[in-house]
């Protein structure tokens, strides 16, 4: 490692949070390509200062995923890839960028714009001090993280089989603490089907699908324990009030602590059958993120950031944390990865979303310890 402090360096936090801003109110949600797609641009200008060769990636059905190459003397050798993501959970209107006291909020301001923009700006710094990272550093910002990354985990692990260490600036815990662990989280979708009839007319011929999905919601649900649950987070189904739905579809997502907690729940899932006859049940395999152990004892990154806080005068803790993240893809690969690397804040996915907008220097400068030390 490197002699390298990070005291040194010149970041302020209310500098930043002027510069994350417009970051912030570029809204992009996972499902509007177009957004996310502005998104890019904004994050395409800002890597441009840096000299990165930047590429965008189409990834179907979705915005372009964004990968910038920093120019080093080893590029191409294996190095830090700094991964992030562009989308959010917020649909483009429901909550505005404002300032109240220590706390800043905004869409995705948390998880993770304010990550990926202090990650960015880390590597800012350390160019206009004129500090080399030993290591050559590759920035990946996809586009649909946020519904499961099933179209970019092959361009993450690819990316991630290419280097040595990875950075992942999701939020820091509440407390601070990094993430060195996260549980298997899998998505499902569960469709019923039932018999049509009119609602107010003979309605005892009719087999409600919306009904059928409401008990298995409650059934399934009900599976939920200390080390697995089960949550559904959307439904849709029917067309008209005076007529029984013949078809209702919902959303399902499975967080587990181990893999055989989780492997019980999928199977209690898979062998579900419908509670009334005329109605049938079926379910669909989405995207699963492998559940990734790693000791923070054995974490190399984990050690040198300890070190780096230390310096800079707090101290980190790393916990396994049960939100998935891209992470979960490098850190089951066996690629040593650490999460939690963005802002401290509070409420994501939440209209409460916020950041602590003291943490936007302390942990950009943590990062950029890792950038400069990491070897």
């Amino acid at each position: 490692m490197t002699e390298f402090s990070p005291l040194g360096l010149t970041m302020d936090s209310e500098e930043m949070l002027g510069r994350l801003k417009s970051w912030v109110e570029c809204e992009s949600p996972s499902w509007d390509a177009s957004a996310v797609n502005r998104m890019a641009d904004i994050a395409s200008d800002e890597l441009s200062l840096l000299d990165a060769r930047i590429d965008r990636i189409p990834i179907p059905g979705f915005g372009d995923a964004l990968r910038a190459r920093l120019p080093h003397p080893a590029a191409g050798s294996p190095g830090i890839l700094l991964l992030g993501h562009l989308d959010t959970v917020h649909p483009i209107g429901s909550m505005a960028f404002r300032r109240d006291g220590e706390r800043c909020y905004g869409p995705g301001i948390l998880d993770m714009k304010a990550g990926n923009f202090l990650a960015v700006d880390a590597l800012r710094a350390l160019l206009l001090q004129n500090i080399q990272t030993p290591l050559p550093v590759t920035i990946l910002f996809t586009s649909d993280e946020e519904v499961g990354s099933k179209g970019s985990r092959a361009l993450i692990e690819a990316e991630a089989q290419r280097n040595k260490y990875v950075l992942v600036p999701e939020p820091a815990r509440p407390d601070g603490s990094l993430v060195c662990g996260r549980h298997t989280v899998a998505r499902y979708i569960l469709r019923t089907e039932g018999k049509s009839g009119h609602a107010g007319h003979m309605s005892a011929m009719g087999v409600s699908a919306i009904r059928e999905m409401a008990e298995k919601v409650v059934e399934l649900e009900g599976l939920s324990n200390q080390d697995a649950f089960c949550r559904v987070g959307v439904i849709k189904g029917g067309k008209w009030v005076n007529c029984i739905p013949m078809t209702c579809e919902a959303e399902l997502l499975i967080v587990a602590k181990t893999q055989s907690a989780f492997l019980d729940l999928q199977n209690a899932v898979e062998s579900a059958v419908a509670n009334y006859a005329g109605a049938t049940f079926h379910f669909e395999r989405g995207p699963v993120r492998p559940f990734w152990h790693e000791d923070k004892v054995s974490n190399p990154i984990f050690q040198e950031a300890k070190v780096i806080a230390r310096e800079l005068g707090f101290s980190v803790d790393a916990v396994t944390s049960g939100g998935g993240s891209d992470g979960n893809f490098t850190g089951h690969m066996g690629v040593p990865t650490l999460d939690g690397l963005g802002a401290q804040g509070d409420h994501l996915h939440t209209a409460d979303e916020h950041i602590i907008v003291e943490s936007l220097a302390q942990r950009g400068k943590l990062m950029a310890g890792l950038f400069a030390r990491l070897q």
